[in-house]
């Protein structure tokens, strides 16, 4: 078994991380078997390296290896690049085509961007992964291959799994073994060893002077946070050897060529989980807010009511404390007899006005206003739906979202027959 030092010499691996060295470590330990394995880290890590390790110290060095970028395949073709078609299998179909499973028969196939994959080929990935069959586009036959995959990616697996973007069963049958690369500001004194190999490497290629660091440009170097990892720091390295007529470049010349900034590196804060109140679009954030205004518009109905019922203020604030802190706050210098009230007769007599009877001409009113009312009454019963969907059928969650009380829910569910 060759030494992990000997393996970057020989693959042009750059840097002395711990996380780095654990990973060729794991390379070369899983390479002799036929382990599915799952590379993950950022985008530009260099996650292309780990799969011509385990290709090159396999039994299978002699079979072709095959890369595979799913992410920039389109989705109608890419079960015919994968899988081969049959001639007139669909429109273009001139011949019969032979698949990169099938050309890789006995070798590897490397798949990076395996998070980006349709669901309907994941489906087919998973039936070569479990027996090594496949079918190819058009065709009835079933094809066996014996193949040696290496996924890659910079998707967060779980986080597709729970959007139902990728499936559960094949992310655990392609990460049988996963080997994380580590992103190029955990690597902080890999940093400038790499822009020295870069800056020579450029400076070969383009016959002139190699560029050099002066100690502020380093120390700006090693702080910036690289979202594009090594090959953000190479594509740097290459502006900075043609560009720059002097070939020592201080901390204020590379500025130029990070594109925050050196006051801005620091990474965002960012909460990435919703809360429970969020919507996915404005529409249901106004069907919400329409929805409470006609629950506090039936609150004060029955506060109105109780009033007129009782004509004693005192008492009624007592008895629906509750429903006044609900509909005007838990402010305390608040109260029902800040309210202007309706002066209500202690005697209250019937008193019948005569009734003119008068032509409406605008009875259309009372039909536009009634078809807005159906609508809300729709739309209360969507939200409902939805908030109850969401919540996987517990009243209490949906009713803290919709902002109602569990038994004003529970009463709504049985009035809609839920």
């Amino acid at each position: 078994m060759e030494s992990i030092q000997a393996i970057k010499q020989r693959f042009g691996i750059i840097g002395n991380d711990a996380k780095l060295n654990r990973s060729i470590e794991k390379a070369i330990q899983v390479a002799p078997t036929d382990i599915s394995i799952l590379v993950t880290g950022e985008s530009g890590v260099g996650k292309e390296s780990i799969p011509k390790i385990i290709h090159q110290l396999s039994h299978r060095k002699h079979g072709k290896y095959i890369a595979v970028n799913c992410g920039a395949i389109p989705e109608g073709t890419i079960d015919s690049e994968l899988f081969g078609h049959e001639k007139g299998a669909f429109t273009g179909a001139t011949q019969t085509r032979s698949g990169y499973f099938e050309v890789a028969d006995g070798g590897t196939i490397f798949l990076d961007e395996v998070g980006e994959l349709p669901l309907t080929t994941q489906v087919r990935l998973l039936r070569v992964l479990e027996n090594g069959e496949f079918i190819k586009v058009g065709s009835s036959k079933v094809q066996k291959t014996d193949v040696r995959i290496v996924a890659a990616t910079n998707v967060n697996m779980f986080e597709a799994i729970k959007k139902e973007k990728f499936r559960e069963d094949l992310y655990y049958r392609l990460s049988t073994i996963e080997i994380n690369l580590p992103a190029l500001r955990e690597r902080k004194d890999d940093i400038h060893l790499l822009f020295r190999k870069f800056a020579s490497d450029f400076a070969l290629k383009y016959k002139m002077p190699t560029v050099k660091l002066a100690d502020d440009a380093v120390q700006l170097l090693t702080s910036y946070r690289w979202n594009g990892n090594i090959r953000q720091l190479r594509n740097v390295a290459e502006q900075a050897s043609v560009l720059e007529h002097n070939r020592s470049i201080s901390g204020q010349t590379l500025k130029n060529y990070l594109p925050t900034g050196a006051g801005q590196n620091l990474p965002a804060v960012i909460n990435d989980t919703k809360s429970e109140s969020d919507f996915s679009n404005e529409r249901e954030i106004l069907y919400k807010v329409l929805f409470d205004m006609k629950s506090d518009l039936n609150d004060l109905k029955k506060l109105t009511m109780e009033l007129m019922k009782s004509g004693n203020i005192s008492e009624v604030e007592k008895d629906n404390e509750g429903l006044i802190q609900k509909i005007y706050g838990n402010n305390e210098e608040e109260t029902v007899q800040d309210i202007p009230v309706l002066a209500i007769p202690e005697h209250r007599e019937e008193v019948v006005e005569p009734v003119i009877e008068t032509e409406d001409k605008y009875h259309f009113a009372e039909e536009i206003e009634e078809e807005e009312t159906l609508s809300l009454h729709d739309k209360e019963l969507e939200l409902i739906k939805k908030s109850l969907e969401r919540h996987s059928g517990k009243r209490k969650l949906a009713a803290a979202e919709l902002g109602i009380s569990e038994r004003t829910l529970y009463r709504k569910i049985k009035q809609y027959d839920l």
